[in-house]
């Protein structure tokens, strides 16, 4: 990776315990439950990570821990403007980068002076941090924050012991001041033979914010809620299974796919406005992300000025009315009457779910329109709060007097988005053709989108 939740009435780290010490037990995946901050995680689908430092202003992607600091001087900062942008899109939360790879906080720490406090801006009175966050709380924006362990300009930095004391008292400052974190991103980059001591990160994080989701690369497995997806495609190409096999130990670890705005960059850079990935790429993206169970993080960079770039705020809206458009309306919210169970699948409410009959690990969920409706798109979610049940599944189609398998997969997970040629029916179906246990599904929805 580049870089390397809400209240609750028990803590994370409570809920994580007592999870680890089940999952001792367990003999399969699907006898793993998640925790409910997890679920609550996994329901906010869409965020955005947000990169602004030094290099902003000197055309860098990394930093090397020399630039002055005088360098950082936003003179029209608004990261209001942002989150209008941000929330425009359609995400939900944003995951701010406090400190990257050189150092340079962007909050006015006590640790070190090679902060915004070494600025012209507001006469280093300023706190970038403190602004973002009210400026995404006042936009419905929940707020989360990465803090770099490699610092390529901290002197400490040789010493791995001088380094982590310094290292836990920013993260104390960070977790202290700024409210509830929806997400707390860790890693391991650069880290040059040091290495780093996570127990200790964990314990000073979950002092003070016990549900704040970790996310984390697979090889940070024990102290994260949620893995990397492997690589920054944007895309989940394999099957998804929540639950995962570290060494022999099972956790509920959902994947995050963290992908830039800009083609390969993460930092703003200028003259660079023809980076700016299509409203075709970013959706395929969501698709391949979301669609595939998966949370969804875009990279977005402010500009040498404080502001989106007109490029980047423009995209932005564009994708939210592109994804409002393509999924914005189920086929099926016109139905033919059918019995409570099923309605449940159909009301547009997540808080709400059809169960299979009880015992059975194969079912059906059937739907009737009134008169045929095409689509080229299904959504499925699963209830997870029991744990991911589905194993197989086929959506068919009743045409000339029979059931036409459009599309077949395995894990559902919290949402599965499938393509396939466009079908006309009054009569669709999910067969869940195995199921662990029975089958609880959140929501099933047609589209039309014409791909």
């Amino acid at each position: 990776m580049q870089l390397r939740v809400r209240k609750g009435a028990i803590g994370l780290a409570l809920c994580t315990a007592l999870s680890m010490s089940g999952n001792a037990l367990a003999q399969n995946a699907v006898d793993l439950k998640p925790t409910p901050q997890q679920t609550a995680w996994q329901d906010l689908e869409f965020g955005v990570i947000l990169h602004f430092g030094t290099n902003t202003f000197l055309d860098r992607e990394w930093g090397d821990g020399t630039a002055d600091p005088k360098v950082f001087n936003p003179t029209q900062f608004n990261p209001d403007q942002w989150m209008k942008a941000i929330r425009a899109s359609g995400a939900k939360y944003v995951v701010m980068v406090a400190k990257h790879h050189d150092g340079f906080c962007l909050w006015p720490t006590k640790q070190t002076a090679y902060s915004v406090k070494a600025s012209p801006w507001k006469d280093g009175k300023g706190d970038v941090v403190r602004e973002v966050a009210l400026a995404a709380r006042a936009n419905g924006l929940q707020f989360g924050v990465y803090l770099s362990p490699w610092d390529r300009h901290e002197p400490k930095y040789k010493d791995a012991a001088a380094y982590d004391t310094y290292y836990n008292a920013e993260l104390t400052e960070l977790v202290t001041r700024y409210g509830d974190l929806v997400e707390f991103w860790l890693d391991g980059a650069g880290s040059e033979g040091h290495v780093y001591n996570f127990l200790k990160i964990i314990e000073t994080l979950r002092t003070y914010q016990p549900n704040t989701i970790v996310f984390a690369d697979t090889a940070l497995f024990e102290y994260g809620d949620a893995r990397w997806a492997g690589d920054e495609s944007g895309k989940i190409e394999y099957q998804n299974w929540n639950v995962i096999d570290r060494h022999g130990f099972l956790r509920w670890r959902p994947v995050e796919v963290d992908t830039p705005l800009r083609k390969l960059h993460w930092f703003w850079h200028p003259n660079d406005d023809a980076s700016v990935k299509s409203v075709h790429d970013l959706v395929e993206s969501y698709d391949n992300a979301v669609g595939h169970g998966g949370q969804w993080m875009l990279g977005v960079a402010p500009d040498n000025r404080g502001l989106l770039a007109d490029a980047d705020a423009k995209r932005l809206e564009e994708l939210g009315t592109a994804l409002r458009e393509r999924y914005g309306h189920n086929l099926f919210a016109n139905h033919l009457p059918t019995d409570e169970n099923t309605a449940r699948a159909l009301d547009g409410d997540t808080g709400t779910f059809w169960s299979a009959p009880a015992g059975s690990h194969f079912s059906t969920l059937e739907v009737r329109t009134p008169k045929p409706v095409t689509f080229d798109h299904s959504s499925i979610m699963e209830w997870l709060v029991n744990g991911q049940q589905v194993q197989r599944y086929r959506i068919e189609a009743w045409q000339n007097g029979a059931w036409k398998t459009l599309v077949e997969g395995q894990a559902i997970g919290h949402k599965k988005i499938d393509r396939f040629p466009a079908a006309t029916a009054d009569r669709v179906r999910l067969n869940i053709v195995t199921s662990v246990r029975e089958a609880a599904i959140r929501e099933f929805g047609l589209y039309r989108t014409n791909d």
